[in-house]
Order: C-alpha cells, then structure tokens, then sequence
C-alpha cells in the first residue's frame, strides 16, 4: 500500500529527509551528511530512515544542483547562436555594478564565452514582422561549426524573437538535425517577453544547466526506480511549485533556488494551519538567514533575481531575501571600530570556536553559549560543544577589544546579529508596504528559534510561530507544494487603447498551453487552477505592478482601478489622472495534487517537568531558566518565560515576558510581549 510521503532537501552539510504517513499524519525525520554526489546522500539517507520505495506515493526534492553549478561555473561547454551584430548583448549587459562606488571590481564574466557566441543573418522588427529570413546555409555552417566543437547545449537569441519565434523555431530545426542529442533552448519559448538581455541572459542560464540537471534528475530518477518507486519523481522549483523531470528538459534554470523556495512554502502553509494568512519567515541556518514574506496566503513572487550579478533569470520566484547571517556567522571589528556580525562564516569546518576544530573567532552560536541559551549537546548528543572555548573566543574577540564584561560582549554579538535580521524583514515587509505587526513570525531552520523572539520583539511582531521540527522544515516543504508553470506573454498596449477581447484572446493562447504541460504531465482536468495577472505601470515607467485579472477580462477599466489600489499600497500613492500602460499577460497554471493532512492532537492536560535548569542570560540578568524536552511538550501545554525548549535538530528560546503554548499540531506559538 502506498500510503507515505517522502520529501527530500539536500544541503551543504547535511541532507534533511522528511516523511508523512498518508493515513495518520504523522510525520517523521531523517538527517544524513551530504555527499559530493547529492544521489549517493539521498539514497543512503532513504536506506537509513528504513523506507521501503515500493510504499511511497510521492517522493518530492528541493535540489541545489542548478544552483551549485551556475556558482561554481562547473558547467558543459554551451554556445550561443544569436542575430547577426547582437554577439555581445548578454556582455554588455545593463553595464551597471552590485556596487555602484567600487570602481575594481568587475562583473564576472558571462555564462558563454565570446568564441561560442555565434551570429546568423535573420532579423524580425519591433512589431513582430520577419524582414529578414532565416539564412538556412549560414545557419548550417554554424550548426556544423558548433558540432566540430563538440558543445553540450545551445541557446538560441534573436532580436524581437519574442514577438514572432519564427526564425528562432527554424534555427533549433536546423541543429536538431544537425545534432540530434544536444538540448536546444529558444527565448521565444523559454522567456518570451521584452527586454533583449534579461531574455538572452535567462535562456544561456537555462542552457547552459540543461545537461547537468536533465543527467542528475535521470540517474536519480533510475535509482528511485529501481528501488521499487513506481511514480514521478517531483522537482521543486522556485516558483513554488513542483515539475517532472520531462519539464525539466525544457526549464531546467527553474531549478536554480530551488531549496530557498521549500523553506518560504513550508512558513506560509504553518502560518495558514495556525489561522495567520500573513506570515514572514525567518530562516536561519548556520551560514544564512533566507527571510520570506506571504500576504493573506500568498507568497510574494519576484521576477528580478539571479545567481551572479549582472544575469537576471526571470522566471517567476518566490521572493526571498538572503543575508549572512546564521549560527557559525563570526562577530568582528571594522576599521572604524564597531562591532560587526558576518557575513563572514566559520563554516562547517572549523565552524565555531565552541565546536573545539581550531577556530578561535567567536561566532553567533559561541554567544548563545556563553549566555546559557544553547546547551554542550547538538544534534541529539553527536556534536559535543566546549562551553570554556565558546567564552575564551568572546573574551578575546569581543569583551577585551571593547571593555566588555563577558556576558555584555556576549550578549552584543547577538544582538548586531538580531539587528542584521530585523533589517531584512523590514526590507521585505515595511520597505514593500506591509505592517510588520499584522504578520507572524515563522522562525525556523536550526538557528531561528533561538533568535525569532528577539527579532519579532524589534519589530513589533506579535506572534512567534516554531514548527515542530525547525531544522527540517525546508524539506517539509516539499511535500507541500502542486505541480506549477508560468506562462507570460507581453502585451504593449495603453489601457485607453486596450481591447478586452483581444485580451482575452491571448489568455486563452497562453491557458491551451498550460492544459497540454499539465496533462502531459498526468494532472487531471478537474485538478488543474489557472491564476491571470497583468502586469501595468504608469505610461512612461518601467517598472511593473502585477495585478489580478479575471477570467474573462471584464471592463479595462477596473482592471486600471485595480492599478491604481496595488499601487498605492506598494508605493504609498497613486496618480489616478495619469495614462497607465499594459506590459506583460502572466498566467499560472497549478496542477492540485493531493496533500496529507497534518496529524492533530488533544490536549491530554498533562504538565512535563523540566529536564534541567541552568544559568540563562537575559539583557544583563542571569536568570535560573527551566530547560524542557520538545518531545515531552503535549498539545495545550502553556508556559511562560524564561525557558529553553531543546530537540535533535533545534533550540527554542522564550525570553522574560513572552509566553508559549503547544498548538494541537504541536507548534509553539509564542506570544510576544512589548
């Protein structure tokens, strides 16, 4: 009977496995080391939580393998075939800097070297008329040049190619025939919308990965199989959703922040079981911090990110935003004196100084030892921390260079590093409109709870949600989500000239493919949400709002009202007398597919003792804290702090005036006292 759920999230150090009994809830967790080879990690973490594969209904995985490659440039050699006089498009650029002042340093290099950038004479105008076909023998010397060189993947970028493919489609024909086995992405089909560098850039991305992740998700695919796994295997990409390894031929880049976008899902959907439609996750881990934002249910999605500066990959994503900040982050000076926390990272290895490897900087997790908040034991007892280490690197490093006492240097390392948080939530909440005191605070991964309460209290955040298993909600994740695509289509128009119907029409182009990629890939029709939005700006702008669009297009007009609205909220005004313009028809289809509910518990009444009591430092006050064991915590059980909540894979600190109590999905929900 196949009646479990197995999700899977590989990281940088350890490989995080999660798994749902289907017909009781109950969910289960598994940690094993990463391997340089991810597979080798997935599968001798499946073999040590005892899964029997022929069992498993759904087996779903957040990779970072897109990722890693694209950072590490460990990727197969790839050309780019392009409108003759455009080679340099994708290094040129925007021409502009991460850091605008710093006058070194420069952009990396591109993804395709010059010398395999090649050009073919064809051109298509700005309104989508070819004026000049295809030259089908210069395009099949180029197809026989690139053969000769033995490359691994193309990607095919002509000008206004997103008007008309045309040109584009007889190109890919031409060296498909020439090189059968050699993946081929096209702009008009990966990103057909305007903007030649953000189209040229997010197509090299999406071909230069297409060899590595199509092989990775093959082999892991034949593995699983041979094991006794009878049904697809489920990539999650940062959109939010889940594709099959046949999408993933097409759309591979879609794999790129692939684990980022578990752990945002898995705050969103623990914030909804809570009854909080708006949430913002914090997720904190030992190098990083990922920080998610979701309004009344909704993820925020952005189509402005990247892996390197300089080449934006615009499919659609889940917006998060990343700082260093996590528990191996290294407190130290900057030349004018001020205590700094990260984005520095002891790492794995050495990691902190309380971790006894040679490190004697003190970090993030050396002050919440010294302060009593994290005990000598992680990860169930396997990793021993040395307390005398963890205040030996805080004296050194912080109370002596700044007359400190010990507890004080301590307790300032923390708190640059809760400031360094707080400021990212405001980035993606205040910056963006949104009032940090109607949301949640979801704090999570192995660092997050000891500092979620600390953060939301900055904040005015009135509400600290931590799951059960903060160390693995990334991997929860993934057993969360539905197949998703995005489709988009631009549509350059003035709403005074706009036609509902011709509207209407180009949606209707954009829903019949989305029916074909779901049912292709097993979704059936009544399972199958399309969700339209169209993306306007004031006439003259350039950047865009995203707004709701109904099904069919009803009055152009309250589809500009719902402008007017979307922009004040974002911006804080809106100019209601002004001209506003149509750019871009977005379209997500959401293939449902069937989701476990989470075990529910009753309150038994029960009061579990304390496992200890120790020393806890509080704003300057030792405090005798009682110290519990997740695991004996049962639903209804309240308390107040102070307290330390300890489990395999996380700490939970409630401070002096907050009070928590176990939900009867067994979060804590801490109630945060101003």
């Amino acid at each position: 009977m196949q009646n479990l759920r197995v999700a899977v999230d590989v990281g940088g150090t350890f490989t995080d496995i999660c798994i749902m009994d289907e017909a009781t809830g109950l969910i289960r967790i598994e940690k094993t080391s990463s391997t340089p080879d991810p597979i080798e990690g997935i599968m001798g973490g499946v073999s040590k939580a005892g899964i029997n594969l022929t069992d498993v209904a759904l087996f779903s995985h957040g990779t970072t393998v897109a990722t890693n490659a694209l950072i590490t440039r460990r990727l197969p050699r790839t050309a780019v075939v392009t409108t003759k006089g455009f080679r340099d498009v994708i290094e040129i650029r925007r021409a502009n800097k991460e850091d605008l002042w710093d006058t070194y340093k420069d952009v990396v290099k591109p993804y395709v070297p010059r010398r395999d950038r090649l050009t073919v004479p064809e051109r298509v105008d700005a309104g989508g008329i070819v004026i000049e076909p295809l030259d089908v023998e210069a395009a099949r010397n180029v197809a026989r040049i690139l053969k000769r060189r033995g490359v691994a993947a193309i990607a095919v970028c002509f000008m206004n190619a997103y008007l008309n493919g045309a040109n584009e489609r007889a190109m890919r024909d031409i060296l498909i025939e020439e090189m059968p086995d050699i993946p081929v992405s096209i702009s008009s089909q990966v990103l057909p919308e305007i903007f030649e560098h953000e189209r040229f850039s997010t197509t090299v991305a999406n071909a230069v990965v297409s060899p590595v992740v199509v092989s990775y998700t093959s082999r892991l695919g034949e593995r699983l199989a041979e094991e006794g796994y009878t049904r697809d295997l489920l990539l999650l990409h940062t959109g939010g959703g889940v594709m099959t390894p046949a999408s993933v031929k097409d759309f591979a880049a879609r794999l790129a922040g692939s684990g980022i976008a578990a752990g945002a899902i898995a705050s969103r959907y623990i914030a909804g079981l809570c009854g909080f439609p708006n949430s913002i996750g914090l997720d904190m881990g030992g190098t990083s911090t990922d920080v998610s934002l979701a309004y009344e249910g909704q993820s925020r999605i952005t189509k402005d990110w990247h892996i390197e500066f300089g080449y934006p990959i615009r499919f659609a994503s889940i917006e998060v935003l990343t700082i260093g900040a996590g528990g191996g982050s290294l407190a130290w000076t900057d030349s004018a004196g001020s205590l700094r926390n990260g984005p520095q990272s002891a790492g794995a290895f050495p990691g902190p100084a309380c971790y006894s490897n040679g490190n004697t900087q003190p970090t993030n997790t050396d002050a919440n030892v010294t302060l009593g908040r994290l005990g000598t034991n992680l990860a169930g007892g396997k990793v021993k921390l040395d307390p005398m280490l963890a205040r030996q690197a805080v004296e050194d490093g912080v109370a002596k260079p700044f007359g400190l006492g010990l507890h004080e240097a301590a307790d300032a390392i923390v708190k640059v590093a809760n400031a360094n948080m707080s400021d990212a939530v405001r980035l993606i909440s205040i910056s963006r409109g949104y009032d940090p005191r109607d949301f949640a605070l979801v704090a999570f991964g192995g660092a997050g709870a000891l500092h979620g309460v600390d953060v939301a209290r900055e904040l005015a955040i009135p509400v600290v949600i931590v799951p059960p298993n903060p160390g693995v909600t990334s991997a929860l994740g993934c057993l969360l989500v539905d197949m998703q695509h995005d489709f988009s289509q631009s549509c350059m128009v003035g709403a005074d000239e706009a036609d509902a119907a011709d509207i209407e029409a180009q949606f209707a182009a954009l829903e019949k493919d989305a029916l074909a990629r779901l049912t292709y890939e097993g979704i059936a029709p009544q399972d199958i949400v399309l969700q339209r939005s169209i993306d306007m700006m004031y006439r003259g702008q350039w950047r865009s709002l995203a707004v709701h669009a109904p099904s069919p297009i009803g009055a152009i007009a309250d589809l500009v009202q719902s402008f007017h609205s979307e922009h004040q909220r974002e911006y804080n005004f809106r100019r209601d007398s002004a001209p506003v313009s149509f750019f871009r028809l977005n379209l997500r289809a959401v293939g449902v597919v069937p989701k476990a509910e989470f075990a529910v518990h009753e309150p038994t009444g029960a009061i579990p003792e304390p496992v200890g009591r120790r020393r806890v430092w509080f704003e300057g006050n030792g405090l005798d804290t009682p110290v519990y064991e997740r695991d004996d915590l049962p639903c209804g059980f309240s308390f107040q702090g102070p307290a330390i909540v300890e489990q395999v894979d996380a700490t939970t600190v409630v401070p002096p005036g907050a009070s928590a109590e176990v939900d009867k999905y067994l979060n804590i929900i801490i109630r945060v006292k101003e």
